[in-house]
């Protein structure tokens, strides 16, 4: 056995999903630890070979992924049970509550975000006291499997929740707004709501696959007296800057908050 997954919900899913796509690992090598019976059975239909169960399999390398709530419970068991690498994609539990509770374990933090569920993940990762580079480099391949990883301490994982954690559903919010605005000018909705999804991605897809600047994107999209250069202008006069900001600290004044909790 190659690696358990603690919570076979969503993520936990999307990274089986990653690891198995990528050759990182087969179905055989792989176990999910799932409490819910139906859940059990959809994972066992879905990935034929896979391994799975209600208790944590000895030794065998993990990822926490289930509620914040049930982290230390999970982290126990898992240190009980002689694991001696955990990955944890909590939200908010701290390394230090990890370690309080598998102290022997070499612990990694991660804060992931729901594009994983379709490889487009951004994800940081941030190591505990007992883990060194293998761990890093063990924890980056299987998010490397759903998406983009950055190493970071963990005081920055804070921030890291507030842009790339809490950051789709800004962006899901701006599409919201593109959608009603749309309509309210005179397109069908089927026709607004296309428009706008395929506006997000190709211009997301421009930014990664240039490399360039989004500031000089956004320039090349804006002719002088243009019908872009009259949105944007209500943009700033918005100071949609300062606001992009003030959205950005307020999640992250409350993951520090749910972190000291």
């Amino acid at each position: 056995m190659k690696l358990q997954i603690v919570g076979g919900g969503k993520m936990g899913e999307a990274l089986l999903g990653g690891v198995l796509n990528t050759g990182w690992a087969t179905a055989d090598e792989v176990a999910v630890v799932e409490p819910a019976d139906g859940r059990r059975d959809e994972l066992a239909a879905t990935y034929p070979g896979l391994a799975v169960g209600t208790e944590p399999h000895t030794g065998t390398d993990a990822i926490i992924a289930v509620k914040p709530q049930y982290v230390p419970e999970v982290a126990a068991q898992l240190a009980a049970a002689g694991v001696g690498r955990i990955l944890s994609i909590a939200a908010g539990v701290t390394i230090a509550t990890i370690e309080s509770a598998a102290p022997s374990s070499a612990v990694v933090r991660c804060m992931p975000n729901t594009p994983s569920l379709v490889g487009a993940g951004a994800s940081a990762i941030a190591a505990g006291s007992q883990a060194h580079v293998a761990d890093l480099d063990w924890a980056e391949a299987i998010l490397g499997s759903v998406g983009t990883v950055v190493r970071l301490d963990e005081s920055a994982l804070d921030a890291v929740t507030g842009l790339s954690g809490s950051g789709p559903a800004y962006v899901f919010h701006l599409a919201e707004a593109l959608i009603d605005a749309g309509i309210a000018e005179g397109l069908e909705p089927a026709v607004a709501d296309a428009l706008a999804r395929q506006t997000i991605l190709g211009a997301a897809t421009l930014m990664v696959e240039t490399g360039e600047d989004p500031g000089v994107l956004r320039e090349n999209v804006t002719s002088p007296g243009g019908t872009t250069a009259a949105g944007l202008a209500v943009f700033a006069e918005a100071d949609l800057l300062g606001l992009v900001g003030r959205v950005v600290h307020a999640a992250v004044e409350r993951s520090r908050e749910l972190g000291a909790s």
